[in-house]
């Protein structure tokens, strides 16, 4: 799928960057930004790629990255509300920053130290977790959908969601390990509006996980790379980007969307939360992201989409045009978006999942 990029393509940005580091890095002591993302959502220089935070700290030698990683939405939001850490810089998805924002969770931004917004694609903005673009600006985004590996799952079973429930494939089946998205999927298949509130539709949801349950080998986020690269499970339901990395080691896996049923259409962002020490420097690291020539580099690595148009240009033609990355607009219409739900439904949701996943 990937065309492992040239390191002499890597290197001669980062020399470019080193020319350039005492004009742009501030006087005085280093500073250590501290950024919580995603796993394997970050270029890291592996297999010939850019290392997008060695670049950074080329261009910036005053700051170091601190970087670490959290595998779901909720795990994040857990460790922020808890307090007790510093976290400069947070990539949460769009229910959970609307969450975020209605908790004053999170810092508006000063765009005079983000000047790159202005490559963000105007379908980008204006979204309904932030409609005033106060708070966050667009990562990445993409789908939700099922990976299979095609060499033990029968292409007459990939009908739908319904796969997942499918007792051919007991103990090769994994699914999500956080709330929002394991219910998503029973709503999905229920009919149901993915941002429901009514308890007894909720009810329904966890009473279709639990009979799922006996069929379900692991719940996992981050795990499901080797389960599906090492063909332990055959069928997990997961996000785009993440099925690109895993299809560049086991050929043998396929995705696949809903359509008829409807998936999840996401938006992940970067946003500043209100435990920041040091914005200026965060607010520096998030318009390094947004640098076309960056982004572009970076979103050949990950595999999601860049809502930078403008980052294309830098990024491996084939990347650039994947369907999985790049679904067609009548494709994406199946798609819908996570809307925030208030804290006493989501509290609900969380308990019902717990429920389920110890029963």
């Amino acid at each position: 799928m990937k065309k492992i990029l040239s390191l002499l393509l890597a290197l001669i940005l980062i020399l470019g960057l080193t020319a350039c580091a005492e004009a742009d890095a501030a006087e005085g002591d280093k500073i250590t930004l501290n950024v919580y993302n995603w796993g394997q959502y970050i270029s890291d220089g592996s297999d010939g790629y850019l290392d997008v935070i060695a670049a950074f700290e080329e261009k910036y030698p005053n700051i170091h990255v601190n970087y670490s990683t959290y595998d779901s939405n909720e795990v994040m939001y857990t460790k922020i509300a808890g307090g007790g850490i510093t976290v400069d810089v947070i990539i949460p998805s769009d229910y959970m920053i609307a969450r975020m924002i209605d908790e004053n969770m999170l810092l508006e931004l000063n765009f005079d130290n983000i000047p790159n917004y202005a490559y963000i694609d105007e379908n980008f903005r204006n979204q309904t977790y932030d409609p005033e673009n106060k708070y966050s600006i667009p990562y990445t985004w993409g789908t939700v959908g099922i990976i299979y590996n095609a060499q033990y799952v029968d292409e007459a079973d990939v009908t739908g969601w319904e796969l997942l429930w499918n007792e051919k494939y007991a103990d090769k089946i994994l699914m999500f390990d956080n709330s929002r998205d394991a219910f998503g999927i029973a709503q999905y298949m229920l009919g149901y509006d993915v941002n429901t509130t009514d308890p007894a539709q909720l009810q329904a949801c966890a009473d279709l996980l639990a009979e799922q349950k006996p069929l379900v080998q692991q719940y996992v986020m981050d795990q499901i790379y080797d389960l599906m690269e090492n063909e332990e499970a055959w069928i997990a339901p997961y996000y785009s980007g993440d099925y690109l990395l895993m299809a560049d080691e086991n050929e043998n896996l396929e995705f696949y969307l809903p359509q008829e049923q409807g998936f999840n259409l996401f938006i992940d962002a970067m946003c500043i939360p209100t435990c920041c020490r040091e914005k200026e420097a965060a607010e520096l690291f998030v318009n390094f992201l947004c640098d076309p020539e960056i982004a572009g580099q970076n979103m050949d690595w990950i595999g999601y989409g860049t809502p930078l148009s403008a980052a294309k240009e830098y990024m491996d033609p084939e990347m650039a045009s994947d369907p999985v990355a790049y679904p067609e607009d009548s494709v994406l219409a199946h798609g819908t978006s996570f809307d925030y739900l208030p804290a006493s439904v989501s509290r609900y949701v969380e308990s019902l999942f717990l429920k389920v996943r110890l029963s």
